[in-house]
């Protein structure tokens, strides 16, 4: 399929957590944002992303996930002396190291060994490929074919998230998907909760505490958005496109960030998701709440479930097409679309694709 058949898919994902510091900012309060004219709570689109990948390593082989860190240098003498078990560990350095420089990839000295001097994304197949070269041991590394290895074959996250080499941009991945920072449908306030921990082993007439503290937290119902472009996921990952926009949907859907999780323990699920395949473009829905959501008998839930309906119905009649398949899980959205449960809106999702991506 090329790019000329153009098919995106939107996730919609309504989803209230209790008290909660999902995301930090550098100070340690939970991160907020101003829309509307007030303060929201907000969950940025590298967290939940960082989230998701975890999430991936539970849902897909092990050869459809990367690893992005500076030790590249590591991971590919591993896997040289895997295919050359004569070699030892520094002529395994040394050999990664010089296909690594010929591909583009910067490598310097450091305290914990040979590093990149910024984190690389790197599929395993492409680790694979650049043992390969690297165990013919050839003083001089080809660099078409060292760049060739980091060019072919990425893991199914790099697709979806892309990668930046500063080094050399020609090793660059653009991402075929986008998530948006989750933001509540209504206005928040911070709070404090102040807290102590009590020394066990003090005596039994200390009456103090043994450590005072505060932490910052909120509590809100968040609006979160993310796309796929299909086509452009087709191009890098061919057949395995509708896997990719599977596993994306559910690591999307039942992920959670891990910001303070054993303080507040915020594992919650959707309230409600609602997603679409669309032929013209993405659309964020997040205009729904714009005006903030005010809570009614139900709570925020309801009303931003009601928000978020009509506003996808006005979108229709003004100003875009109708999706030409629309999949719900939760209640309130059934004029949008029959509910069902998450599993098999993944499953029809992923039937649709493999049919229409034929």
């Amino acid at each position: 399929m090329c790019n000329q058949k153009k098919i995106y898919v939107d996730l919609h994902v309504l989803q209230t957590v209790p008290p909660s510091c999902v995301n930090r900012d550098d100070t340690g309060s939970p991160k907020t944002a101003i829309y509307g004219g007030v303060t929201r709570a907000r969950v940025s689109s590298q967290a939940w992303k960082h989230a998701m990948r975890l999430k991936f390593r539970e849902l897909l082989a092990q050869e459809n996930v990367g690893q992005r860190t500076k030790a590249v240098v590591d991971l590919v003498a591993e896997e040289m002396m895997l295919a050359c078990p004569e070699c030892g560990e520094k002529q395994a350095q040394d050999s990664a190291r010089k296909v690594l420089e010929a591909a583009g990839v910067k490598v310097k000295e450091d305290k914990g060994g040979l590093k990149t001097g910024a984190l690389f994304f790197i599929s395993p197949s492409q680790i694979h490929a650049l043992a390969e070269i690297a165990a013919k041991q050839e003083k001089t590394p080809n660099k078409a074919d060292c760049q060739k290895a980091l060019k072919d074959n990425p893991s199914i996250d790099i697709a979806l998230f892309g990668r930046m080499v500063a080094d050399d941009p020609s090793l660059n991945f653009d991402a075929a998907a986008q998530v948006a920072h989750a933001i509540s449908t209504h206005a928040v306030e911070n709070e404090f909760d102040y807290f102590t921990a009590v020394d066990d082993c003090a005596p039994e007439d200390n009456a103090g505490a043994g450590h005072l503290g505060t932490v910052e937290f909120n509590s809100s119902t968040l609006y979160r958005y993310a796309t796929v472009n299909v086509g452009n996921l087709r191009d890098m990952l061919g057949e395995k496109a509708p896997e990719a926009v599977r596993a994306f949907a559910d690591a999307f859907i039942r992920s959670m960030p891990t910001g303070k999780q054993n303080t507040f323990a915020n594992w919650t699920r959707p309230d409600a998701v609602y997603v679409t395949i669309r032929r013209d473009q993405p659309v964020n829905m997040a205009g729904a709440f714009e005006k903030p959501v005010r809570a009614g008998a139900q709570g925020y839930v309801a009303n931003s479930v009601q928000a978020l309906a009509d506003y996808a119905a006005q979108t229709y009649r003004d100003f875009v097409a109708a999706p030409v398949l629309s999949l719900t899980v939760g209640k309130g959205l059934e004029a949008l679309a029959a509910p069902g449960s998450v599993d098999a809106l993944l499953d029809e999702l992923e039937i649709w694709l493999k049919e229409e991506t034929k």
